[in-house]
């Protein structure tokens, strides 16, 4: 299958086209010019859809990796491997660095203060990964391309005044996930059913909400309440959050199946 159809059957809209495309362009450069070839920063959306769009292309997951610079990262680029590099060594190439800004806490910062900042500086959201807020400092994952330039140049979000230094991944201050963890039984696994315990509502307002274009099933649009979740699915609906599905169970003597979520909070 060519880039043409490649992109015709995964891509979803002209911007996600373009992404697309970009990924196909640093796997060609690794292939051709042997050598590691990174993406910029891609969306959990955006990294379903590389790795069907890369799956499609006859890639094998020996031949890239993803890196968000800790584990559990939601932003995420692809590093695409040269023949003389596996995934066991590839962090020695990696294209990611670590920036901590500091700052007083009265300032209280927040997550939209420091990518305003950010992007007012004209640094764009694909070339940032995760922003990791607290209340003294934030830690930030960008790619190299733009670290010396934050290093010398940012000093500034909102009223306070920052300072900036590089850090070692390991040094990043990665959040904790806080989720409540719900047991519940279900008729089946279908989306709105599964969906009606993990938003904590009737059934067939999740089936609505599904059918208007609000939820996502692993990053990726679903307005099919029928479609059926596995082990490890993870359902979001704007505005509402997200939960994933931890595990399913045996079926009840009623013929119910046995479930327990993990609803982020």
């Amino acid at each position: 299958m060519d880039k043409t159809k490649l992109l015709d059957r995964v891509a979803k809209s002209g911007e996600e086209r373009l992404t697309l495309a970009r990924v196909l362009d640093r796997l060609e450069q690794a292939r051709n010019r042997n050598i590691p070839a990174a993406t910029d920063f891609l969306s959990p959306q955006e990294q379903t859809s590389a790795e069907i769009l890369l799956h499609l292309a006859g890639v094998g997951r020996t031949e890239y990796m993803t890196m968000g610079g800790y584990e559990g990262a939601e932003r995420k680029m692809i590093l695409f491997l040269p023949d003389w590099l596996d995934v066991q060594n590839a962090a020695e190439q990696s294209p990611l660095r670590c920036l901590r800004a500091k700052y007083r806490p009265e300032y209280d910062l927040s997550h939209r203060d420091i990518l305003g900042s950010l992007m007012g500086m004209g640094i764009t959201r694909e070339k940032t990964g995760d922003i990791l807020v607290g209340k003294e400092s934030c830690d930030l994952i960008v790619l190299e391309s733009v670290a010396d330039f934050l290093l010398q140049s940012w000093d500034q979000a909102g009223r306070a005044k920052l300072s900036v230094s590089a850090i070692e991944m390991t040094e990043l201050s990665a959040p904790e996930e806080t989720c409540e963890e719900v047991r519940n039984t279900v008729m089946s696994l279908r989306l709105d059913a599964v969906a009606a315990t993990g938003f904590k509502m009737a059934r067939g307002k999740a089936s609505a909400l599904i059918e208007s274009g609000r939820v996502q099933v692993n990053w990726q649009d679903c307005t099919k309440p029928d479609r059926l979740l596995g082990e490890g699915d993870t359902v979001t609906a704007r505005g509402l959050g997200k939960f994933r599905v931890a595990e399913v169970g045996g079926v009840t003597k009623k013929g119910r199946t046995s479930i327990v979520i993990k609803r982020y909070v």
